[in-house]
């Protein structure tokens, strides 16, 4: 069993401040706990736009504070998310958050990230994986 808050892994490896400046993320179950997700708690800051494309991964989405508006840049729809919205990528699709409140929310991503992960130039996480446990 493991137990940990957002709390404690404040300013350690597992809260990770974007290149781009525009998000932070607390990650709170990586792959290295082998569970076959990860659970993170991202804020992204108000008046920033942060284009992604997980072409590695499916994500889910829940906020929990803030607003944004996001748009799938597969489709061109456009929605506006809210506290007690979700949002799930499940068909790796290429889209902008733009932030018009700080946006707080819970994420889950499969496979599982393994806290190293930022963005590159096409908004993608490299496939990144921790290496098997010894045998003991």
């Amino acid at each position: 069993m493991i137990v940990r808050s957002f709390k404690d892994i404040e300013g350690t490896d597992r809260h990770i401040k974007s290149k781009s400046g525009t998000w932070e993320s607390k990650r709170i179950v990586l792959a290295k706990e082998r569970v076959g997700f990860s659970v993170h708690e991202t804020i992204l800051y108000a008046g920033t736009e942060t284009q992604m494309w997980y072409a590695n991964h499916i994500e889910a989405v829940v906020c929990t504070q803030g607003e944004a508006e996001l748009t799938d840049r597969e489709t061109g729809k456009t929605y506006t998310i809210t506290p007690g919205t979700m949002y799930l990528l499940n068909g790796h699709e290429r889209h902008t958050l733009r932030v018009k409140e700080d946006f707080h929310c819970i994420c889950v991503f499969n496979p599982p990230v393994t806290g190293r992960e930022d963005h590159d130039e096409n908004g993608v996480y490299p496939l990144l994986t921790e290496p098997e446990p010894e045998e003991v």
